[in-house]
Formats: structure tokens, C-alpha cells, sequence
């Protein structure tokens, strides 16, 4: 029987569904392919995705479901659909009452650091170009964490400070929360955002996990 799998690719399907969704057209270019994650064909963009959260199971669980939007597993009558799908991707853990259900790719989670580290380490890759020539390099995170607007400040200026003097530069990063994506302009310090609802996160959600190929 075909069983779809839940690969490392779904993140950065996510990713380039919202960011076509709430930035435009410019992204749908973007090919899903590796170093980095996210390219456009002629090297205009390039983007690489990557998770800030601890590393353990239940913050796992927790990013998981708010990717799909949903917030209050209990409470959501429209949850129970959206979490068979999940588990039926073959990706879960703890999704009902912290009972272990089954992983694909656990181990994967462990690549996903906190934020001051995973941005340390992404702008001495991209500086070392590990991600090959672009002429405009993102850096897109999804964040577990709830950052508030001086976090977000704080995130940008210590990702200048790290950048201050280096030939390659991330010029724009993109900060996922579940309720907003920020987008940070890395030459002028310049932050905007888009709201996110919830239902645009299920639709994000679902059509990322429609991407996927079943073996």
C-alpha cells in the first residue's frame, strides 16, 4: 500500500507556499533544491530553511500542530480531521494525550536550534559559500518560540552585527511565527509583517503536505 511520506522537504514547501501567498508572485520561481533549500532558476533568489526550537520531542509536537493551525487540540472541533492527516503522513509523536503514535525523521528535529545558534550558523555558511552564488540570499526560520516585536529587533540586529564586514550577507530574513511572518530587510533594518490566520495556516499546512510524493 502507498503511504505518503512526511519528508524534511514539507518545510520548505511550507515555506514557499507562504511566502507566495502573502508576498506575491516574485517567490512562485522558487524550486525546491538544495543549498539552500529554496532557488530561483537564474540565481536571482536564493533561500535556505531552517527551525529554531529546542530539541526534544514535545516542542516538536507543539511547532507541528500550530503549523497546521491548530492551537487548542481539545477545544478544536476542526482538529480532528487535520490531526488524522498528520498521523496518516507517518509524522507523529505525542499527538494525543502524549501518547507516542510513531516518527519519520525524528532525528531530523535535532538539526533545529535555538534561534542565536541557528542564525550563527547559517550566516558563517552562507558567508563561506556553502550555498553557492545568489544575488539575493534569505534565510527563512520557523520559530517556536512567541517572539515579540523587540525579540524580532533583537534577532535582526544581532544577525548585522554577525554579518558586519562579511562579503556574503543574508539580505533579507524571514521570521515564521504562527501568527505573523516577518520579513526583515538586512541592509536598511527595516521589519514588516504579515498576519497570518488561521485558516491560512491549515491551507499552507494541507497544500504542503498535498506536495508530497508516496512511495
Amino acid at each position: 500500500m502507498d503511504k505518503t511520506k512526511f519528508d524534511t522537504c514539507f518545510f520548505e514547501r511550507y515555506a514557499m507556499i507562504s511566502l507566495t501567498s502573502l508576498l506575491g508572485e516574485r517567490y512562485a520561481c522558487l524550486e525546491n533544491k538544495d543549498r539552500p533549500d529554496l532557488q530561483a532558476p537564474d540565481h536571482s533568489i536564493g533561500i535556505e530553511v531552517t527551525r529554531a526550537m529546542e530539541e526534544n520531542k514535545t516542542v516538536a509536537d507543539s511547532l507541528l500542530l500550530e503549523m497546521a493551525g491548530i492551537i487548542e487540540p481539545e477545544d478544536d472541533e476542526e482538529a480532528e480531521d487535520d490531526i488524522k492527516n498528520i498521523i496518516d503522513s507517518g509524522y507523529a509523536y505525542g499527538l494525543r494525550g502524549g501518547k507516542y503514535v510513531g516518527s519519520i525523521e525524528y532525528s531530523y528535529w535535532a538539526l533545529a536550534l535555538p534561534l542565536r545558534r541557528i542564525i550563527a550558523s547559517k550566516v558563517e555558511k552562507v558567508n563561506s559559500g556553502f550555498y553557492g552564488e545568489f544575488a539575493d540570499f534569505g534565510l527563512y526560520v520557523f520559530c517556536k518560540d512567541h517572539l515579540s516585536e523587540e525579540e524580532v529587533r533583537l534577532a535582526v540586529t544581532y544577525t548585522s552585527d554577525l554579518q558586519n564586514g562579511l562579503k556574503v550577507c543574508y539580505n533579507t530574513m524571514y521570521l515564521s511565527l504562527i501568527d505573523r511572518l516577518y520579513v526583515c530587510d538586512m541592509k536598511n533594518g527595516i521589519i514588516s509583517h504579515n498576519e497570518i490566520s488561521r485558516e491560512m495556516c491549515r491551507r499552507f499546512f494541507k497544500n504542503a503536505l498535498q506536495g508530497q510524493v508516496s512511495v
